[in-house]
């Protein structure tokens, strides 16, 4: 899946838009049939709203949930890497190299690159990890229980205003140093 933002904001996409995007995220084998019932709109322009979505590249696919576990694939850690010069894992591997690594984000601060793996045992992850530890510094975090995990994209986040930090303004000219004074 690629994040990288398109030109259209999603100021662009109205409220049946969203109203689509939302059950086909709940269930996105739902027919057209039962979509168009359930936002008051005909099969066809339905289709067409769909189509629409999939052009511009808002709705980038349908697929299959898993459980990892159930599928063999239990233990799931977080791996912060610090690649060495010359040996990013971005440059000098490929995904088929980790077929466990199901996640790279590129990162800003200390470590480049946060990967997300699973694995079917810890024996399973130790080898992994002596594999990608090749391309630098490893902290590594097994996950132990994923208390809430929710992938939908949604339309309404409440505005969250940023709180001034007390104490990092600078003092006009001329003002005094010390209380003291």
């Amino acid at each position: 899946m690629n994040t990288v933002s398109s030109s259209r904001s999603a100021s662009d996409l109205d409220d049946l838009d969203w109203k689509l995007l939302d059950e086909l995220q709940a269930d996105a084998r739902l027919s057209y049939n039962e979509l168009a019932r359930r936002v008051h709109l005909s099969a066809p322009a339905v289709a067409d709203r769909i189509r629409r979505l999939e052009r511009r590249g808002v709705i980038v696919g349908y697929q299959a949930q898993i459980d990892p576990a159930a599928a063999g694939f239990p233990v799931q850690a977080y791996i912060q890497l610090r690649c060495a010069l010359g040996y990013c894992l971005l440059k000098s591997s490929a995904a088929e190299d980790y077929p466990e690594v199901v996640e790279v984000n590129k990162l800003s601060g200390r470590h480049c690159s946060m990967l997300r793996v699973r694995a079917s045992s810890l024996a399973h992850l130790e080898g992994v990890l002596e594999q990608i530890g090749k391309h630098g510094e490893m902290d590594t975090h097994i996950v132990l229980s994923t208390q809430y995990h929710d992938p939908r994209v949604r339309r309404n986040h409440p505005d969250r205003p940023v709180t001034a930090s007390a104490g990092w303004t600078r003092q006009r000219a001329g003002a005094s140093d010390s209380a003291d004074d």
